[in-house]
This record gives C-alpha cells, structure tokens and sequence, in this order.
C-alpha cells in the first residue's frame, strides 16, 4: 500500500501562483485539479467570472492539494471504505469505524513523522477525513495527535515509547481529563494521584462516582491507556495542583481492563457514534512515578516535588497547553462542516426550479432573493473562518514550535496568551456559525433536506459537540473577555499597544477610534470592506469601555471580583468577546484580499465575500451602534441591508464555482442533492430505490392487516 510521504511546510500562498506563467499554472492546475463532471450546475459554472481552479490553489495551497487528493483516493477507491445505506447497530457502527481507523494507518496518513514534515497535515486530514467521516477522524486524531502529541510536549524522553506504540495501534491512546461533576472547570478535577515514596509509585483514586473521568473519545471500548489529569498529593497531605500521567487502563493483548480500574462505554450519543466515548474510575490503581508527564513537573524517587516555574498558574497554564491546540482545530472542524453543508444547498438550489414569472417558465431557486440572503452570507462565512483558521494556526505552530525549542522570551509569553485568547473565541464563532448554517441549508433544501440519505441531518449532529466540547462557549468567551479587559488597563496605564498576532494593535489608538462615527453615505461606498472594519473597531473600542465600566460598576456595588465578573457578561463582556473576533476574522480576511499577488479576478470575487462577511456580521450589532451614538437616524440601517442584499445577489452567480473551491468527491460528500454533476433527481431516485427493503413489504405486515376490534378496550382510570 502506498503510503503518503512527508512534505515540506507551504501556506496557501498566492506568491506560489505568481511565480508560474499562464499557460504552466494551467497546466499544473488541471494536474492537481479534476474537471467538475458535465450537467446542469454548468449553467451557473459558466457564469463565474474568475477561475475556480485558481482559486482552489490559493486556498489550499500545492501540498495541501496533494494531501487532501491521497486521502481522498484512498475513502473513494479502498473497499473498506464503501458506505451504504443499511442502518448499523451502536456496535456495528463502533467496529467499523476500528476497522476504518487500522486500514488509513496501513496507508500512513497520519504519524508524527508527517507532521514533523509539515504541521498542517493536521488541518488537511481533519478537512479530508472529517468531510467523509468525523468519528474515523476523531479516532485517528485522538490517538496520534491528542495522545500522542501531549506526550511529546508534555513528557520527556522516557515516554517516548508510548507516542511511537500509539501510531502502529501496538497501544492506543486517550485524554481523559473532564469528570462526570466538572468539565470547564478544570482546577477542580477530584481524581487524586498520591505518591508513595517506599515503592516509587503513584496511587490513582477516584474519591466517588461524580469524579469519575467521563466523555473520554475512545475510551469506550478500545483505549488501553489514557493521559488522566489528577491532583497530585504527597503522602503528608501537601498539594500541587493538577498533573498529567500515562495510564495503562486495558490490557494490551485482550482489552480487557486491568485491576483497580472500571472503565466502560457512556452509550449512544446524538451524532459521532462510531466514535466510543468511554468512562473511567481508579481504586487505588498503582502506576510507576514515571508515568508522570514531567515537563512542567516532577517528583523525585524520595518524593521531592520540582518544578521550572516559580509560578503555580503559569505551570498549570502549561500543563493544558494542549487544550488550546484542540480549540484551534475546532474552529477548523466546525468550518469544514460548514463547507459540506453549503456545498449540498447550493449546489440543489442551483438545480431546484420552483415557479417564475409565466407558467410555463420555473427558475432555478438560487434566483430567489430570500434563497441568496439564506445561504450566500454563510458561504462568505466559510471564506473568512478559513482564513481565520489558517491565522491562529498558523501562529499556534510557530508557538509550540518555539516552546519544544525552549524559548522562554516575553514574546512567546505573549503570543501563547494572544492564541489562547483567539481560539477562546473562534472556537465559539466557528461552532455557532456552523450550526446556524447548517440548519439553514437544510431548511433551505426543503423536504429533501431532510431525508438523512442526503446528508444534512448527520452534518447538524456530528458539528452539535463542537460547542461544547475543549470548554462551554459562553464560559471560553470569558477568558478572551479577561485578556481584552486587561489589554484595555494596559493602556490605560500609558502602554503602547502590539501582539505578535496583530490582533489587538488598532487598541493603541482607542482614545481616538472611540470618537469617530458612520460616514457612508451610499451604497457603492458600503460595499468596501473598510466600512465594515472601521465599524468594528469602534465597536470593539465602545464594548471594551462598557464593559470595563460595568464590572467596575458591580465591584463598587460591594460585589467580589468573580460575581463582578459573573454579573458582566450579558450585552457587555460576552459581546465584547464576539465583536473582537468578528473584527479578526474580517481583518485577516481583508488582509488576504490585499495581497498584491492576487491575480485581479480572484481578488474581486474575495474583495465582494470580504464585504458581505463583514456587513452581514455587523447587522447582528445594530442596537448596540445605535446605542453608542455610531450610528443615528434611519440611513444607516437603510445602507447596510441594502449593500447586503446587492451583495448577495452580485455573488450570486459565483456561488457554485466559489463551493467548487472547498467540495470533496461526490464519493466522500455523499449526497445524491449535492452531487457536483447536479443530477440531483436521477440520483435521488437510485438512492430511493437502493435503500434496504424500500420494495418490499414489511416483516409485520401480517399483523397490520389483523383489524383493530374498535371500542373493544376501556380507557385506563387516571392516576393524578
């Protein structure tokens, strides 16, 4: 079998494009790029105005095509892959996907020695992977990058074996941290690990059943270790706060688990359900002091605690470093569900005819004005939260890159504070975006939109965890709310204000931003993305201001700091944190479009996405621009939902070229109304014929056919 080679680390970058002539970038693309198959979507393809092969280079980037393309042979060729329409048992589903997950590592899609290569691997995979399958692809990444990556940055080199053993399945790893009792609240995890200087071991206990690990991906039915987070104690009762250890749970040659653990499957979810979410509880189970993950601490053989940082916060800080990875894949993940959605309703919205100006006359749909306000804002979405991804992890790599290489400089102290506080936040915007776009593609889609055959339904139930799982969304925005209130003291405080990011630079001139207000004064001039932007950021600066005022506010009514900020975050510090992120995404958005690069076709289709993103974002804050003097009188409302609906239908006739750009095979999207030749009806029939049994009687039809014996049972007396 072929296994796919490391590749060297490339963006999507469109200084790739421009170093090639015309006629070589052509050539090239349709290497890389298959054609999109004959049929009735041509009629919309041929009215884009830019080229979608282009376009999809730009994105992807040439190694990020390469990838993506093996993957997608392997899910659309290899048997074991084939998908039907047969409903599986729990356990059916749950075997399958095992056997799915050992048959992509014979392939080597996914080891370290791939990310080494290149760091995106990661986000290819997941976009390649997720697109077909989420839990096949949360069981790859759970093992190999949860498991096995947090091992490497957080162990040393006597845990090594266990992140080469987990890539050959020889164990197959977990993370276990969240207990039935406590999720987001990480310090107060209950699981304690004691340690016993006289056998040089630690002693794992779950104190009772609400601390009992619980949601641990894998865990169900075959992780034979676990990364378990617990309060590590010493024996004279002193305390050091939460650490992380290398569990053996099962045994390795029968699965069964081991003595003084009880470990089982939580059951049937609503979605991800060949992924076997597990639980796990500890009677005094032994384990060697080494299986402590030792970077940001350890425990001699005498039972000496030591540690690099002086400061406890600062080393449990650390000790979840790689729960801020998880947030940035999220913000990948949701996303990806967004562009399958989207992919299915547009492309049958470009099919689907329903009335038109004479009887005899239907138009396609996606003519209908409400069609386009429905689904285009979510596709200029899905632009910008690429992008967005692309962003934060980008800089994510750069950061762990520079802590595995031991930079300890103030500027990676603040990169890793700027990433946490961005991916608190983006992780939130992606999920809920996803799930309100998901849902209005399906609506959009009408009944058929509903059949689970065409996709949508498992879309909605599969992306649904991502707004909850790494942390609760409301409770996340609050840590970016904190990060912003104390930028905003910074300057307060006369600092000049700079990220390594970039993200929070324009707060330096927020004594001037504060006092600037709309000035648009027509429709052309709302469709330049600087309106939307300049908008944000004073509305940013104003939300920043309210809700300082307002936890100071509940501080000077007597309230302690935690209810203060408790009491804050409705219409102040959670907006605050959605507007901030808004405002990146757009920024970086508007960023891409400038790049001179660009070819002049590509930058005008993205320049109008750009535009929509950040008007159709920023309608969402009406009140509170008006509300801060921003905005007054009727006019300004009037533009913005003008420039939106003109938009909308400017982008109209691009929106099937602009999926192109981000759709998977037919093979991996599957979904008869999605299918990129756009037969949609043809294939939606085979699929009615194809579903087991669809021709057949049913089993009890027998017992249909026995008659109700009418009034012949007495009503049950009610029991109140």
């Amino acid at each position: 079998m072929e296994s796919v080679k490391p590749v060297k680390t490339a963006a999507a970058s469109p200084a790739i494009m421009s170093q090639t002539s015309h006629r070589q970038r052509d050539s090239r693309l349709d290497e890389l790029i298959p054609d999109m198959p004959k049929g009735p979507l041509d009629l919309y393809r041929n009215r884009a105005s830019f080229d979608w092969k282009e376009m999809r280079f730009l994105m992807e980037g040439e190694d990020g095509l390469i990838y993506k393309g093996k993957v997608w042979s392997i899910l659309t060729q290899d048997p074991v892959f084939h998908r039907s329409q047969e409903s599986l048992t729990l356990a059916q589903e749950r075997e399958l996907t095992a056997r799915r997950v050992k048959r992509l590592m014979e392939y080597e899609v996914f080891n370290f020695n791939l990310l080494a290569g290149s760091p995106f691997i990661i986000q290819w995979f997941n976009d390649a992977v997720g697109m077909y399958d989420w839990s096949l692809a949360a069981k790859m990444n759970l093992n190999v990058a949860m498991f096995g990556s947090t091992v490497r940055s957080s162990g040393s080199e006597r845990h090594d074996h266990f992140a080469v053993q987990c890539e050959t399945l020889e164990i197959c790893g977990c993370f276990a941290l969240t207990e039935l009792s406590h999720g987001t609240n990480t310090r107060a995890m209950r699981t304690t690990a004691t340690y016993d200087p006289s056998t040089e071991e630690f002693i794992l206990h779950t104190p009772d059943f609400e601390a009992t690990k619980c949601w641990v991906g894998i865990l169900g039915k075959t992780a034979t270790h676990a990364i378990v987070y617990a309060q590590l104690l010493m024996q004279d009762g002193t305390r050091h706060g939460l650490h992380s250890f290398v569990v053996p749970v099962r045994d390795t040659n029968t699965l069964q688990a081991l003595p003084g653990v009880l470990v089982g499957d939580m059951g049937k979810k609503l979605g991800q359900n060949g992924l076997d979410n597990g639980f796990v509880s500890f009677n005094q189970h032994r384990i060697p002091r080494e299986a402590l993950l030792n970077r940001t601490g350890d425990v001699t053989p005498d039972g000496q605690y030591v540690t690099p940082y002086k400061d406890p916060s600062k080393r449990f800080g650390a000790s979840l470093g790689a729960l801020s990875g998880g947030r940035v894949g999220i913000t990948s993940m949701a996303t990806t569900n967004l562009k399958s959605a989207l992919t299915i309703a547009i492309r049958y919205s470009c099919v689907r005819r329903q009335f038109g100006p004479t009887p005899k006359e239907e138009l396609p749909v996606i003519e209908y004005q409400m069609q386009q306000w429905r689904l285009i804002p979510y596709l200029a979405a899905a632009y910008a939260l690429h992008n967005l991804s692309t962003y934060i992890y980008k800089s994510f790599v750069e950061s762990q890159i520079s802590r595995m290489m031991g930079d300890k400089s103030e500027r990676q102290a603040y990169l890793g504070r700027e990433i946490h506080a961005i991916s608190s936040a983006s992780k939130p915007l992606a999920g809920w975006t996803a799930r309100d776009g998901i849902q209005e593609c399906r609506e959009a889609c009408g009944g058929h939109g509903y059949l689970a055959v065409n996709g949508i339904g498992k879309l909605r139930d599969d992306n649904d965890p991502n707004c909850t799982y790494e942390g609760d969304n409301n409770v996340l925005l609050q840590q970016t709310s904190n990060y912003l209130l104390g930028v905003a003291q910074g300057k307060r405080d006369g600092q000049t204000l700079s990220s390594p990011m970039g993200s929070i630079d324009f707060l330096d001139d927020m004594f001037n931003i504060i006092k600037h207000r709309f000035s648009a004064r027509t429709e052309q001039d709302m469709l330049n993305p600087r309106v939307s932007l300049d908008a944000y950021k004073w509305l940013v600066v104003y939300l920043l201001q309210e809700s300082a005022h307002k936890v100071q506010s509940e501080l000077g009514n007597g309230k302690d700091p935690f209810t203060a900020r408790n009491d804050s975050q409705v219409y102040f510090c959670r907006s605050l944190s959605l507007a901030y992120i808004e405002h990146t995404a757009l920024q970086e958005l508007y960023n891409f479009c400038q790049n001179p690069d660009i070819s002049p076709e590509l930058a005008t289709v993205l320049t109008q996405l750009c535009a929509l993103y950040g008007l159709w974002s920023l309608e969402k804050h009406t009140a509170t621009l008006y509300q801060g003097g921003y905005f007054s009188g009727s006019e300004p409302a009037r533009l913005l939902r003008s420039a939106i609906i003109t938009l909308c239908g400017q982008l109209k006739d691009q929106a099937v070229s602009l999926i192109d750009v981000f759709a998977p095979p037919d093979g991996v999207l599957n979904s008869p109304i999605g299918s990129s030749d756009g037969k949609v009806y043809q294939r939606l029939y085979g699929a009615f014929l194809q579903n087991p049994g669809s021709l057949e009687r049913p089993s009890w039809w027998m017992e249909f056919m026995d008659k109700p014996k009418m009034g012949s049972r007495d009503i049950p007396e009610a029991k109140l």
